[in-house]
């Protein structure tokens, strides 16, 4: 099991994280995602330290022991924001280069990474969501706006208020209905919701949905330059893989159909058939395969 303990200061966050394997081994930092915790990497990671590869596994802003260190910083949950936060931690942690894997929150985040610092990035890896060209959410079709349910409720005015008085319920609906029943048992999602109690949750969760749909929401000006800067990358000059579960019920797995074109140094995309919207969970040995083959 990954160990949380340890914390690593960057200029905005004091971010608990992993830090497992070889210590002289390639570094892969994996990023997790939405509504999950650092917890889900644990299946994965140990099969890539047995494999060579040391893992820096991050609890994102708003997770777990994650904190701001000033609360009048804007809780910026945008996947500029995410980026940031990983590059700035192996920052901290003296790591020049990385290979970057996402879930997610984390697959953006492995996109924007490589979309804005591909000089640190040696491969990207991302699960469960399609790269988007210039950080653009664009409106989806009937089929997937319907599942997206999540994000439109959170984009209503009482919203908020029904999000956060019950966190961990509205994280369980989507437990329950993105994958195939019978991928978790109520240990490990109670386990996992002792994330969901880092009073940044709330807060970082519905900025980075109702950013999308809504333009009242703030962002960090400290980030200004890097979502400039974003607006202007169509492609991704890093070698990248995309994870694919086939029976996502969250993104349709048709949304990650066709994108080679979006990436320059290579692309391949793989379709687990039968899991959901956490593969990592659901198939780590075939997420651990496909990575490990990718890295190497």
């Amino acid at each position: 099991m990954l160990d949380f303990g340890r914390p690593a200061r960057t200029p905005t966050l004091d971010i608990a994280y992993a830090d497992s394997g070889p210590a002289d081994g390639p570094i892969v930092i994996l990023l997790h995602g939405w509504p999950d915790a650092a917890r889900a990497w644990n299946a994965v990671a140990a099969r890539l330290n047995a494999a060579g590869y040391r893992t820096i596994v991050p609890e994102l802003r708003g997770a777990g022991g994650t904190r701001f260190l000033a609360a009048d910083t804007v809780r910026d949950g945008s996947g500029v924001a995410l980026a940031k936060d990983a590059v700035d931690l192996a920052d901290a942690l003296g790591i020049a280069r990385f290979d970057v894997v996402g879930h997610d929150w984390g697959a953006r985040a492995a996109y924007t990474i490589s979309a804005l610092f591909p000089g640190r990035v040696r491969r990207m890896a991302a699960l469960a969501l399609a790269y988007q060209p210039r950080g653009v959410f664009r409106l989806p079709d009937f089929s997937q706006a319907r599942r997206f349910w999540y994000q439109w409720f959170m984009s209503l005015d009482g919203g908020p208020d029904a999000v956060a008085a019950d966190p961990k319920g509205f994280a369980r609906i989507q437990w329950d209905t993105w994958s195939p029943p019978g991928w978790f048992d109520e240990a490990e999602f109670a386990a996992t919701a002792r994330a969901f109690d880092n009073p940044d949750w709330v807060p970082i969760t519905l900025n980075a949905y109702r950013r999308r749909w809504r333009g009242d929401q703030p962002s960090d000006p400290a980030l200004a330059e890097l979502y400039a800067r974003l607006a202007t990358i169509e492609r991704i000059g890093v070698p990248a893989l995309m994870i694919q579960g086939g029976a996502d019920s969250c993104d349709e797995p048709a949304s990650s159909e066709g994108q080679e074109g979006y990436f320059t140094a290579g692309y391949r995309r793989v379709v687990i058939e039968g899991a959901g919207h956490f593969p990592l969970r659901e198939a780590p040995d075939a997420v651990a395969d496909a990575v490990i083959a990718h890295l190497a």
